[in-house]
This record gives structure tokens, sequence and C-alpha cells, in this order.
């Protein structure tokens, strides 16, 4: 019997982002469902294209460098919210609803009988 751990199944795309088993599913999605109360079960649910020893396997080395990780973690979360910002500040939300709503009347033909 081999005795000797499996290297944790996580690579990083060419932007950095780490990924998990080879799929796309990121690293921080696996975590985060986790921190939510996920178990792997529930996880490989939710991300099909996750095999239950990977997932098994990436909390594991979670637990064991959880400082490492975590910092990896706060920086990609960073990055979202700072992803968010800009484009909210590009693509304002407020009154989208009525711009919606407007250009449907715009695109609309009119009614019969008008």
């Amino acid at each position: 019997m081999n005795l000797e751990a499996d290297r944790a199944p996580l690579e990083a795309d060419a932007h950095g982002t780490v990924r998990v088993g080879g799929t796309r599913v990121a690293l921080l999605s696996v975590i985060t469902a986790f921190e939510q109360g996920a178990t792997a079960e529930a996880i490989v649910q939710k991300f099909p294209a996750l095999r239950l020893a990977d997932v098994y396997a990436v909390l594991a080395y979670y637990l064991h460098h959880r400082g490492e990780v975590e910092a990896y973690l706060s920086g990609e979360r960073e990055a979202g919210e700072k992803a968010r910002r800009e484009h909210e500040a590009r693509f304002p939300q407020d009154g989208i609803r009525e711009r919606l709503l407007r250009r449907q009347e715009e695109q609309s033909p009119p009614a019969a009988g008008r």
C-alpha cells in the first residue's frame, strides 16, 4: 500500500484563477460552498463536472493549508468586488426597469386602430 499523499487536483488557469480537477469550477466556488455548510457530496451535486474524490482532496488541502488558501481567496474576492464595482459604474442599474420598458414600448409596433 502506497501511503504517500496525492497532489491536490488544483491548477491555475492563464488568468491565475485556481480551478478544480481539470474543470472550469473555481476553487473559490468550492470553498465558498463548503464554508456555507455544503458537504462534499452536495458540492458535487452543485457542480456535476467535479468528481467526489477531487472535492474531498481539495477540502483536505484547504484544511491543511487554510492560511495560504484564505489569502488567495481573499484576493479573488477583492478582484471580484472590484470588477463588480467597475461594471456597475459603466452600466448603472438605477432605473433599468423603466429604461427597458420604455425601449420595449418604442420598439413595439403601434396597436391597430390608433
